[in-house]
């Protein structure tokens, strides 16, 4: 089962990469990390989305406006799985 929202928030992280400047090694580790669990058994809890998002809040702060942006649409996209996880 593919967690669509999971999908699109890596493909848009990989897709600042190139423009992360420093970040783009930790930028690239994160979509990485949303790309295996957007195809895992068992989807991510809250707590680790909370890292993530937490990790893309960093970033973000020390990207250009144009690269920020994307991050904040993958930032959207993860509330949206968020949003579909019971709990907290």
């Amino acid at each position: 089962m593919t967690r669509t929202e999971l999908a699109t928030a890596s493909d848009k992280l990989e897709s600042a990469v190139d423009s992360a400047g420093d970040n783009a090694d930790r930028l690239a580790d994160l979509a990485g990390q949303l790309d295996q669990l957007a195809d895992a058994e068992r989807g991510p809890d809250h707590g680790r989305m909370a890292r993530i998002q937490t990790a893309l809040d960093e970033i973000q702060q020390d990207v250009d406006d144009e690269t920020a942006a994307t991050i904040e649409d993958a930032r959207t996209e993860i509330s949206t799985y968020r949003a579909t996880v019971d709990g907290v």
